[in-house]
């Protein structure tokens, strides 16, 4: 389905604003605003600012080498190279190769004009300012991503539910089947949401840190110990009485996900359970001691899982 997203629209409105500004002040290539302000929308807010001040200092360079150049050897094409071979080397050192481009056109309509003067310099300028502008203002809009977020949070909550309750059926029937996607779809959804929160973060310059972004981070290190924990549990084809135990455990876990923060309750939990599992009789046979010692290294495994959990903060439900 069709559909224009809130950038579209803005670099479009944008870029009408500033060719309208550049023509009504009657300056020469006023076109050029409209480009500048369309390579100045960013996705967020930090990034147009870089952008916009990593433009104005390129083409404030560009503007000065190609005076040195221009007027000081001669307007020829190989003198373009050579004001190319300067500058391009100079925005890597001051880390303002988005600027590159954008001082291209510049350069170019110095070059145009066979001689450069203040009034010609001031033209410019103003349609650097116009272009950057706009862009800028244009940017002080940013939707809140608070909705979205919440919705991945809720989605990778469910899915480790799910995954944590296939866990569950296992270690009661080992003869279970289940295809996995869930564990597909959580390392996407989590990859997504880290990207849109460290997107959310940059909205706002004031802001450095994101608790979504932390939760996330956390969702992420918890999943790879999920993701070492499924081949050890599908390992056990042997059902033991420690087994339903684990099993009631995980149910007790998997339906109390949340963003919130209990995991010194289920830490506790884990301890006591480990106590017991201590008292009880050794194991007879050696297909019951392998699945003991893959149960205890399972004990271990979630008890990174809760660690990590428990040093997060939580998110307000």
């Amino acid at each position: 389905m069709f559909k224009i997203g809130y950038r579209t629209a803005k670099t479009a409105l944008g870029t009408t604003i500033a060719v309208m500004l550049a023509q009504f002040m009657e300056l020469d290539n006023y076109i050029s605003a409209g480009i500048i302000t369309i390579l100045c929308i960013q996705v967020t807010k930090k990034k147009s600012l870089k952008s916009s001040w990593a433009r104005l200092l390129a083409c404030t360079i560009a503007m000065l080498y190609s005076f040195l150049f221009f007027e000081g050897i001669m307007y020829h094409p190989i003198i373009i190279g050579l004001v190319l071979l300067v500058f391009i080397p100079t925005t890597v050192f001051a880390n303002v190769t988005e600027g590159i481009v954008t001082s291209a056109v510049i350069i170019f309509h110095l070059y145009n004009e066979a001689s450069i003067t203040w009034s010609l310099i001031w033209n410019e300028f103003l349609l650097i300012i116009i272009g950057i502008g706009v862009a800028l203002i244009m940017n002080i809009y940013m939707p809140s991503m608070e909705v979205k977020l919440k919705n991945y949070q809720k989605q990778i909550e469910e899915n480790l539910s799910s995954i944590f309750r296939e866990i569950e059926l296992y270690l009661v029937e080992s003869n279970r089947k289940w295809d996995g996607s869930e564990i597909i779809k959580t390392a996407e959804l989590i990859n997504e949401a880290k990207t849109m929160a460290f997107r959310e973060v940059e909205n706002h310059f004031l802001r450095h840190e994101n608790n979504y972004y932390h939760y996330f981070k956390m969702r992420e290190k918890q999943f790879e110990i999920i993701e070492r924990i499924i081949p050890l549990i599908t390992s056990i084809h042997t059902s033991v009485d420690q087994s339903k135990m684990i099993a009631d455990f995980i149910h007790d876990l998997r339906i109390h996900i949340h963003p919130g923060n209990t995991a010194h309750k289920f830490l506790v939990q884990l301890l006591e359970m480990k106590q017991v599992f201590e008292n009880m009789k050794l194991p007879q046979t050696r297909e019951e001691f392998e699945v003991r010692a893959a149960l205890l290294h399972f004990i271990r495994e979630m008890e990174s899982y809760l660690i990590i959990k428990s040093q997060f903060k939580g998110l307000d439900r």
